[in-house]
């Protein structure tokens, strides 16, 4: 997070961290949840709710230069998220644009108290898991990771990679985020990363700090790092992290790992269903 004057100026820090990240070859490139909240500098003298829906007005032009990156640098986009408004509701959405041209669509499913009252904004209804030329990966936003069904419904969908898109201005609130994106990690079998805001924007009301660190997290087993951890950012510090991570210790965790969360669920005493698809 930093002052941005403009969508112009925004595109060239979007840019700077597309390039540097796939000058590593790398094949995804995950951003912040509401990274574009900069822009909401502009709109100080609006309510909460109608300068969020101002900032929506930003979503399709990001969408679309998103698109253009990930064509140009041939890397897959995770777009953090944004406001979109749709039919006068407003929805908390992250895209996934694949760099044949291609693009999906995640809503934020569980929302926060404080985006409800403050925002408006509306829950989604349909999970984030997509095919890529890497994997099947699943994207969840912030508050989405607590809640343990929704990280167990990925799994049996088949996700490799979990992709979190944050936002919190607290460490308490930073530390529910992660801890249940490790324990996601853990009991599902997959890998979970983690992207987050950090420094302050004093020109936006409600908005003004950050704390995050991002990370990439590991199931818990003898493949792995012992602390679950494979890599992690300087707290509340702007930076990239580049990470690999293994898919087939996944296939071989499921097998042949000391614990086997997935296959020894007791399925003849409960079950997770899915109602809407």
């Amino acid at each position: 997070m930093r002052p941005t004057p403009s969508l112009d100026a925004l595109k060239e820090q979007i840019e700077f961290f597309v390039d540097a990240v796939a000058g590593y070859n790398s094949d995804f490139v995950l951003f912040p949840e509401l990274f574009n909240a900069p822009l909401l500098a502009k709109y100080n003298d609006l309510v909460e709710a109608k300068a969020m829906r101002e900032l929506a007005s930003y979503s399709e032009p990001l969408l679309a230069y998103f698109k253009e990156l990930a064509v140009s640098y041939n890397v897959n986009i995770i777009t953090g998220s944004y406001p979109v408004l749709e039919d006068e509701r407003l929805y908390n959405v992250s895209h996934l644009c694949l760099r044949d041209g291609a693009f999906e669509e995640y809503r934020k499913i569980h929302i926060t108290p404080s985006e409800l009252t403050a925002w408006g904004i509306s829950g989604g209804n349909h999970l984030g898991v997509f095919d890529t030329d890497c994997g099947k990966i699943g994207i969840v936003i912030c508050y989405d990771v607590e809640f343990p069904e929704l990280g167990r419904l990925y799994a049996d969908q088949g996700v490799q990679v979990l992709f979190v898109p944050f936002l919190t201005d607290t460490q308490n609130g930073y530390h529910r985020v992660k801890r249940c994106a490790q324990a996601r990690a853990i009991e599902n079998e997959y890998y979970v990363a983690i992207a987050g805001c950090v420094g302050n924007l004093p020109k936006v009301n409600n908005m003004d700090i950050q704390y995050a660190q991002s990370a990439v997290f590991t199931p818990a087993d003898f493949a792995f790092p012992e602390n679950a951890i494979k890599a992690q950012a300087t707290p509340n510090t702007e930076m990239t992290l580049i990470v690999d991570v293994d898919l087939d210790l996944l296939r071989e965790l499921n097998t042949k790992g000391s614990v086997r969360n997935l296959r020894d669920r007791r399925k003849d005493l409960y079950n997770l269903k899915l109602k809407k698809s």
